[in-house]
């Protein structure tokens, strides 16, 4: 009696079979495993990212978006389209640009310029925060390098979809942001300046949320940008009007001109 052996996808078509699936759907279904089936034997994640960076490096585009990927490297494109998507179920360039060389990272442009329109999704957040739900701590105390990591791939899952126009994404990073920046203040003399300033703080969260384009680290981008624009920012310093002036009886308010 001669014994066949099965692979994967072979098992799979005949459960397919089995469970009757057909029409438009199943049969798409059908051929996007396939295709997802082939190119995970010949192409991995560490291939891909090399095979991409060998080809910008020939190439060296000025820019390069996913349709550039599409018509210069489609192996590395449908290999990324069928094995790396977000949790709302697009496709994950950053995890693939994330470890290109750094000067490629650069010249990454995401979206072509259009206009967006504001919607309001609760369930795109669920679908990010509940995957870490056991973790949301690393937005308080990340303890090791792997939560710093994982706060970023959070915070840029969250910042793409508000990119998008979801206007909760943007709420909810504000909220998650102000906490963060609140303790570089506290941490960082340099950004001390910063204290007070709540509203102006506020507008560059939304900023950099709108401007974040390639994809290295978020909060790296949001720190250095607070850095820069609050060298011009002076300190606010809280003092009462009844403290008297230097050693003697008379006070600040005694200098106030009334205008009546």
């Amino acid at each position: 009696m001669r014994m066949f052996s099965y692979d994967n996808f072979t098992l799979s078509c005949i459960n397919l079979t089995n469970k009757k699936i057909w029409g438009i759907a199943g049969w798409c279904n059908l051929v996007r495993f396939w295709y997802g089936y082939n190119f995970r034997i010949i192409m991995n994640f560490r291939k891909a990212v090399t095979n991409l960076d060998n080809i910008l490096k020939t190439k060296q585009p000025q820019i390069f978006n996913s349709s550039w990927i599409l018509i210069n490297a489609p192996r590395v494109y449908h290999y990324v389209r069928l094995n790396h998507r977000t949790e709302n179920d697009d496709i994950d360039w950053d995890k693939l640009t994330r470890r290109l060389n750094r000067k490629f990272q650069k010249r990454w442009i995401r979206y072509c310029q259009k206009k967006v329109r504001l919607y309001k999704d609760q369930k795109e957040i669920d679908l990010i925060l509940n995957k870490h739900k056991n973790r949301l701590y690393v937005f308080i105390a990340p303890m090791t390098n792997i939560d710093h990591r994982l706060r970023d791939r959070i915070i840029i899952a969250l910042v793409r979809i508000a990119q998008k126009g979801n206007v909760l994404a943007q709420r909810e990073l504000a909220k998650w942001l102000t906490f963060i920046i609140e303790d570089w203040i506290d941490r960082y003399y340099h950004l001390r300046r910063w204290k007070g300033y709540t509203d102006l703080i506020q507008e560059r969260i939304q900023s950099c949320i709108r401007r974040y384009r390639y994809t290295g680290s978020f909060l790296g981008y949001l720190y250095k940008t607070l850095e820069y624009s609050g060298r011009g920012i002076c300190f606010l310093q809280k003092f009462s009007l009844d403290d008297p002036i230097f050693e003697g009886n008379e006070r600040r308010i005694d200098y106030f001109i009334y205008d009546s």
